[in-house]
């Protein structure tokens, strides 16, 4: 990385990187970088030890667009490992904004102004897109990711601490390249999680993150991600982080009425549960009924518990960052990041990417 991985280009309003990790994606790569529009400053493609030698076909459509920049892993790395060896480049090359986009056909290139358009105007430091907006494009959506993605929503909401977002896995996103530089690029997830463990590390940050609604997108691509693997790893991987958010939001960092609230609601919770799980176990063996007194010990530091736990919870969803670490980009050019139907499909002789 001792030098720009391809020539300067001027032509788009501000230095707009994307990133397309390559893995069996042969049969798709192809058409996703062809509807890539002039927008895009530079395109990194990096092949992650793909056997469909994706890496060459890119070499060879880099002969057609100076724009294209080919990386190569030895082996297999992981997505999450792809993404930072593109993100590592990009920055070097004096990127500003940086788009993920997969090669597998699943996302529609023409959405990437709309999905950069928060970042240039200051409101945001990282967008993702949202599948999971429009009912009734869920119809393609595949039901075992319907269910799996809802599910993991949910943990992700606790261990990330961005309670509003939603479709955590999604994996079409644009981030500052400030924003990037700042985050510790060793320590993401090199597989798959790596999307859930970018949005824990933005919070780290105080960054603001903010989602693009899109269709979903399914053809006949086989989808690398195994959902029995993910149900099994990815809980586990929610819960630690969780517990370092806690952590350092709430105790390293500060220390406020809402980290009263958590230690005092689990002590009183677990204070309460003990106790009558113990009494309930002494009068069962006496075959007799506990007081009115007896039961209210156990109950009330349960109730109050549980009170607190939610006034910490209710403080937690308040706590997400609104306030965007960088100002707003100033753009190299003074024309807006748009493309026209003709810019769009790039040429005559470039196929429009299918609409969804």
């Amino acid at each position: 990385m001792d030098r720009p991985c391809v020539p300067d280009c001027d032509s788009s309003p501000c230095r707009l990187a994307v990133v397309v990790p390559c893995y069996r994606v042969g049969r798709q790569v192809a058409e996703v970088l062809a509807a890539i529009g002039p927008e895009v400053w530079r395109i990194y493609c990096v092949d992650d030890a793909c056997p469909e030698r994706s890496g060459r076909l890119v070499e060879e459509l880099s002969q057609r667009d100076p724009r294209i920049c080919c990386l190569t892993h030895p082996r297999n790395l992981g997505v999450g490992a792809t993404v930072v060896t593109g993100y590592r480049q990009a920055i070097h090359d004096g990127a500003e904004v940086i788009v993920k986009l997969d090669g597998d056909g699943q996302m529609d290139p023409a959405r990437i102004p709309e999905l950069v358009e928060p970042i240039l105007r200051g409101q945001a430091d990282y967008v993702k897109g949202n599948r999971f907006f429009d009912l009734e494009g869920l119809r393609s959506m595949p039901l075992p990711r319907l269910l799996g993605n809802a599910g993991l929503s949910f943990l992700s909401k606790l261990s990330t601490g961005y309670w509003t977002l939603f479709d955590p896995t999604n994996g079409y996103t644009a981030i500052h390249a400030a924003v990037a530089r700042r985050l510790p690029l060793d320590k993401l997830s090199r597989r798959y999680f790596f999307e859930s463990d970018i949005l824990f590390r933005l919070n780290a940050l105080r960054a603001v993150v903010t989602e693009v609604p899109m269709d979903a997108c399914y053809g006949k691509e086989a989808s690398s991600l195994s959902l029995v693997k993910s149900l099994l790893q990815f809980p586990f991987c929610h819960a630690r982080n969780f517990s370092k958010r806690i952590l350092y939001n709430y105790f390293l960092r500060g220390f406020s009425m809402a980290s009263i609230n958590l230690l005092a609601g689990l002590a009183l919770l677990v204070l309460g549960l003990v106790f009558g799980t113990v009494e309930w176990i002494h009068f069962a063996e006496r075959n007799s009924l506990a007081s009115s007194g007896t039961v209210m010990l156990a109950a009330l530091p349960v109730i109050l518990g549980c009170q607190l736990l939610l006034s910490f919870i209710s403080f937690d969803m308040a706590n997400i960052p609104r306030e965007a670490i960088y100002p707003r980009l100033q753009s190299r050019s003074s024309r807006p990041l748009k493309r026209t139907v003709e810019s769009a499909t790039g040429s005559a002789d470039r196929a429009p990417y299918p609409p969804q």
